[in-house]
């Protein structure tokens, strides 16, 4: 091969119009991440972009907007039981799944219905 993947730049997530106050909330406030600036040209077309150390999450504007059910991006936690925790805490839902051998994970939804599945390896 002439080229090499090295890494996943960013996950974009779809939200209706109006909803980045909500995506702050959410992305911000509750998950930690920071928001970080779009390029000019792009902020004409709303949304909000995150950073959590090299993970970034994008929340563009969609219309119709139709929440993502099954495709989701996965984000591998440390402490996903101080999470658990956290997130109860923030009035925020998760679902406990145990059907991937070797993790703790569970299932969430953004504020706009969109599934993130978060999971910490076991022994890892």
């Amino acid at each position: 091969m002439v080229f090499t993947f090295k890494a996943i730049d960013h996950v974009q997530l779809a939200a209706p119009t109006g909803s980045e106050d909500a995506a702050r909330r959410f992305f911000g406030d509750i998950l930690g991440f920071e928001e970080i600036e779009k390029p000019a040209e792009l902020k004409k077309r709303g949304g909000a972009w995150f950073r959590y150390g090299n993970c970034q999450i994008h929340i563009g504007i969609e219309e119709p907007f139709v929440p993502a059910r099954k495709a989701h991006p996965a984000f591998e936690i440390a402490n996903i039981e101080g999470l658990k925790q956290h997130l109860t805490a923030s009035g925020v839902q998760f679902v406990e799944d145990d059907k991937l051998p070797g993790a703790n994970r569970i299932y969430l939804e953004d504020p706009f219905g969109n599934r993130i599945e978060l999971l910490e390896w076991v022994n890892s």
